[in-house]
């Protein structure tokens, strides 16, 4: 069954509860000790009294009957009352079976009267068989419980008053105990409620604190500000998606109603179907990309093996040599032959998506290169061009970032955000480098002692 109690009433609860096993099981030790300390000097009285009787009838002297509390009582053969205090606690204070006990030559020990309720008389008896001048009588010697009960009683009295007073001083202790560790614990539940309704909300969190809770709160602050950051990342990338994706779809409207519109001639429709072509190809693209994004998020584990590196570069660049030289501009790779364990078809995406941005919007040479290291393999694309414009540079990586805020020349924008992602999945980074006028993009990719290098040249650079 869920219980509905919140969690301070059950703690509070919880500790009323312990203590109160731990109060009574103390108080019933001390209670046990003191009466057991108690039954043993009226032990010893009683004893002491049954001699002083027992000596006193035996040399047939008087019996002292000065000590109050104290009584005694004989019988003869016939069971009847021969001689004994005038004021005892009861007629007869010892039982017709405590007296045949006794006669048998046993020592009887019982006790008269209740502890609970308070009233009347309670005592101690022990009965023996005496011998006397006149023959065998028993003795029976009694010694008032009295000053033992009421001390227990007292005594029961002030622990019960002591346990109490401890219960509420322990269950007052742990319940400000307890809201002191679960109230900033309600107020990171409503700052976090806020969170999900106000942006920018964040979790009252103290800094004169290093305890848990405060660390807790450090911890979800930091996540409510990485969630508003992927959130808004989000709602960014669903916005220049739909605009990427608005334009190509407008202009396939725009072709595809104007040749509707009135009979046109072979060549106008083949121009329009060749420009509904290319937008188709430019929404697939972007599709594609999308898609690429969203398996390396489910990483590339699965796809790495051990690679040459300069014959992968080379495949690369041999891609593109024939665009480049009907533009009268080469393409070089300078690679050290190496091999290392990586996601070839992703490296290669990665350093097509460079190698391309290097054709359409650089100038000059194209240098592809690999940089070996000891744990670091560097792999760069580079051409004479003045590089990427300095408003972009910082967020170059981002997705549908363009140079060209118009959007009117081919590419989504998720060329380098594609780049970066592969780095990442390699635990590697990507990043800008500024050497002079050309600026060189670099994909360092970390490698481990698998990775061989045929020209022992670590360290050297392309």
């Amino acid at each position: 069954m869920t219980s509905r109690r919140t969690i301070k009433f059950r703690l509070v609860r919880n500790v009323a509860l312990a203590m109160t096993v731990v109060l009574l099981a103390t108080s019933g030790f001390v209670f046990w000790r003191v009466q057991s300390s108690l039954d043993r000097q009226v032990h010893r009285d009683l004893r002491s009294y049954h001699d002083v009787v027992t000596q006193a009838i035996t040399t047939e002297t008087e019996v002292p009957t000065q000590t109050p509390g104290q009584y005694y009582q004989i019988f003869d053969a016939q069971g009847q009352i021969t001689f004994g205090s005038t004021k005892p606690p009861a007629p007869r204070i010892l039982s017709d079976k405590a007296l045949q006990k006794a006669r048998g030559g046993a020592t009887v020990y019982t006790e008269y009267g209740r502890f609970f309720p308070a009233g009347g008389r309670a005592f101690r008896v022990e009965a023996t068989n005496v011998a006397t001048s006149h023959g065998k009588v028993v003795l029976a010697t009694a010694i008032s419980r009295q000053p033992r009960d009421e001390a227990l009683r007292e005594l029961l009295g002030q622990l019960a008053i002591a346990n109490l007073l401890v219960l509420i001083a322990a269950s007052y202790v742990g319940y400000r105990t307890v809201r002191a560790a679960l109230d900033p614990v309600e107020n990171y539940r409503r700052a976090a409620k806020a969170a999900g309704e106000t942006a920018g909300t964040r979790l009252p969190v103290t800094t004169d604190r290093d305890d848990e809770l405060t660390r807790l709160g450090h911890t979800f602050n930091d996540l409510l500000a990485r969630i508003e950051a992927e959130t808004e990342r989000e709602h960014r990338y669903i916005a220049d998606a739909a605009h990427e994706l608005r334009t190509p779809l407008a202009l396939l409207k725009g072709e595809v109603e104007l040749a509707l519109h009135k009979p046109r001639s072979a060549e106008y429709s083949r121009e329009a179907l060749k420009s509904v072509a290319a937008e188709v190809d430019r929404m697939a693209d972007l599709a594609n990309t999308l898609l690429d994004l969203e398996e390396l998020e489910s990483g590339i584990a699965g796809s790495e093996t051990q690679a040459d590196v300069s014959t992968l570069l080379t495949k690369t660049a041999d891609r593109f040599r024939a665009s480049l030289e009907r533009d009268s501009r080469t393409i070089i790779v300078d690679a050290a032959p190496g091999a290392a364990t990586l996601s070839e078809p992703w490296i290669d995406a990665a350093l097509s998506n460079l190698v391309s941005n290097a054709v359409r919007y650089g100038e000059g040479t194209v240098t592809v290169s690999a940089i070996w290291r000891p744990d670091v393999l560097t792999i760069a694309v580079s051409d004479e061009g003045d590089g990427f414009p300095n408003d972009i540079q910082d967020r170059a990586f981002d997705r549908f970032t363009r140079a060209d805020l118009t959007r009117t020349t081919r590419g989504s924008g998720l060329g380098l955000a594609l780049v970066k992602a592969i780095a990442e999945a390699h635990g590697g980074t990507a990043k800008i480098e500024h050497q002079g006028r050309p600026t060189r993009v670099v994909i360092e990719v970390p490698i481990g002692a698998e990775t061989t290098n045929s020209c022992n040249e670590i360290g050297s650079e392309a």
